[in-house]
């Protein structure tokens, strides 16, 4: 399928949820809309599995009599005695186990039949799915997903029909285009970045547009010693504490290649968020025992995996991206100011969590690692427990580059904000500053601004090979930047103002004594005329 048709297929799932979803909240129909998606994704995964692992025995899909189900219930009704073995197999192949009456077939055509059991079939399906599907716990991942609630019906054959209209017309739109993985996965990622687009402010809790990402990915691919040496070879582990709906860090394993990254870890406190990210992750091929999401708070480190204390046993990753939320008000503590992630900095003031959330994936990071993590201006030059975290940062060489980027690029925020890539051992003994704000560096659109893949190269680029050019970027000294007390504020190192042209007055009077001479020189020729004619001239 061609991009421009992945493009088509988000549009028309996306025309679909705007028809159907009727005075429903956007928020809530996102959920029906995606969870139908991520099954329909899940049962095509699961019946090509068990099409390739029956081979003859597979029912043909067309044969007459089967009455619309999936060629998956008639085995099952010719084989029961065979049905154990066959989910054990399938379970070591594919990971998962769905049973035939939760498949999307036959779900799409209990909705196109109006049968009367399809609420309660998507109910069970659900339920089976996060229980017994896969070997790791999906528990709770449909738990937003209300399917008894009023906003479909008031009463059971109401909500019946509503759904039964929904699937029948996601089934439609879907039949014009020949699905697979990527396909599916790029029409969730369109519809989330729709969701987002409408949700307006609330999109910055579980959406960084694809262009936002790029950069950061493109960051922390490369070596984090030498980035001139190119993309590395392998990720062991990527980490987003703040991960949203997983864009971010799916972002980074397509810039990796489906087997450039050993496992991707992510944590997120929103709990519909937490299972957007774990269905994005299946959805887009990820398998179960590739990732780790965790549900819980960040600033309180309360996931157990990242509280070891035992330095041997801590984890620490390669690259950690994130996006976390702007000027996030937290209660700092005593109990928190002796914390291992923020003893040795402090603790970033109660009005703005921003180094909070900094401090603590940079404490994950490994000591080759990089961390790249998106934040408000004002982290680079506000003042008080800011400021001595900013600078004990720099004094300990941990700011590798700070670029800039224009406003107006987020769906929550129309702020322009900067992306600091932090290093644990990072070789140059400078900060690169990149100030991509000037209107050559974007693109307008009608409500956001945004980056083409040139713009995003651009950025990449200048970072990868340290590269200085004027009103773009610069390499600025630690003794620069220590007579700036340590303010990071990057127009003070990269202007992007054009230079009035400078003023030779030497010149500018050689010019006009020309112009004079050219003035008294017409002025005489023109007198001339006139006295030829009879005429007074020119009064002097």
């Amino acid at each position: 399928m061609t991009e421009n048709d992945q493009r088509q297929l988000g549009k028309i799932l996306w025309a679909i949820a705007d028809q159907l979803r009727g005075t429903m909240n956007a928020d809530d129909f996102r959920d029906y809309m995606l969870a139908f998606l991520f099954l329909h994704y899940l049962s095509d995964n699961y019946e090509a599995a068990a099409k390739k692992e029956l081979g003859r025995d597979y029912p043909d899909p067309d044969a007459v009599g089967n009455g619309g189900r999936s060629p998956l219930s008639v085995w099952y009704d010719e084989n029961p005695d065979d049905i154990a073995a066959f989910e054990k197999q399938m379970r070591l192949k594919s990971h998962y186990v769905i049973r035939p009456e939760h498949l999307w077939t036959s779900i799409a055509h209990m909705g196109r039949t109006q049968n009367g059991e399809l609420l309660r079939t998507l109910q069970a399906g659900f339920k089976f799915i996060e229980e017994e599907s896969f070997s790791s716990n999906f528990q709770g991942l449909f738990s937003e997903i209300n399917l008894a609630s009023d906003k479909l019906g008031k009463k059971y054959e109401d909500r019946n029909a509503k759904l039964c209209t929904i699937i029948q017309k996601i089934a439609e739109g879907l039949a014009e285009f020949r699905t697979d993985t990527d396909t599916l996965g790029d029409a969730y990622e369109y519809l989330i970045g729709q969701f987002a687009a409408g949700s307006g402010k609330k999109a910055g809790e579980f959406y960084t547009p694809q262009q936002i990402s790029s950069i950061l990915s493109g960051i922390v691919t490369l070596d984090g010693q030498e980035p001139t040496e190119g993309q590395r070879l392998k990720l062991e582990s990527v980490l987003d504490f703040a991960c949203g709906s997983g864009s971010l860090l799916l972002n980074v394993r397509r810039q990796m290649g489906k087997h450039g990254i050993g496992k991707i870890f992510g944590q997120e406190k929103n709990v519909t968020t937490y299972n957007l990210a774990r269905m994005n992750m299946l959805l887009h091929g990820v398998k179960d025992s590739e990732f780790e999401i965790y549900h819980g708070d960040t600033l309180t480190n309360d996931w157990d995996m990242l509280r070891e204390t035992n330095p041997a046993k801590m984890p620490k990753f390669d690259a950690v991206v994130a996006n976390p939320p702007f000027s996030y008000r937290w209660q700092p503590s005593d109990a928190l100011a002796e914390d291992v992630r923020f003893k040795n900095y402090g603790l970033a003031p109660k009005s703005a969590a921003d180094f909070a959330f900094l401090l603590h994936g940079f404490h994950y990071l490994k000591e080759d690692g990089v961390m790249a993590i998106i934040l408000p201006h004002g982290v680079l030059f506000r003042g008080g427990a800011e400021a001595r975290i900013r600078t004990k940062l720099l004094k300990d060489g941990h700011i590798d580059t700070v670029i800039g980027l224009p406003a107006n690029l987020f769906y929550s925020t129309g702020i322009p904000v900067c992306i600091l890539v932090l290093k644990k051992c990072k070789k140059p003994d400078d900060v690169l500053f990149i100030n991509a704000t000037d209107t050559e560096h974007f693109e307008k659109g009608k409500r956001q601004n945004y980056l083409t893949d040139e713009h995003i190269e651009k950025i990449v680029d200048t970072y990868q090979h340290r590269k200085k050019e004027d009103r773009y970027s610069d390499r600025v000294s630690m003794e620069e930047i220590e007579k700036n007390d340590f303010n990071l504020n990057i127009s003070r190192y990269v202007s992007t103002a054009v230079p009035e042209p400078e003023v030779i007055l030497a010149d500018v009077h050689e010019e006009l004594v020309d112009i004079e001479k050219r003035i008294a020189e017409a002025a005489d020729k023109h007198n001339t005329f006139l006295k030829e004619l009879g005429l007074d001239g020119l009064p002097e």
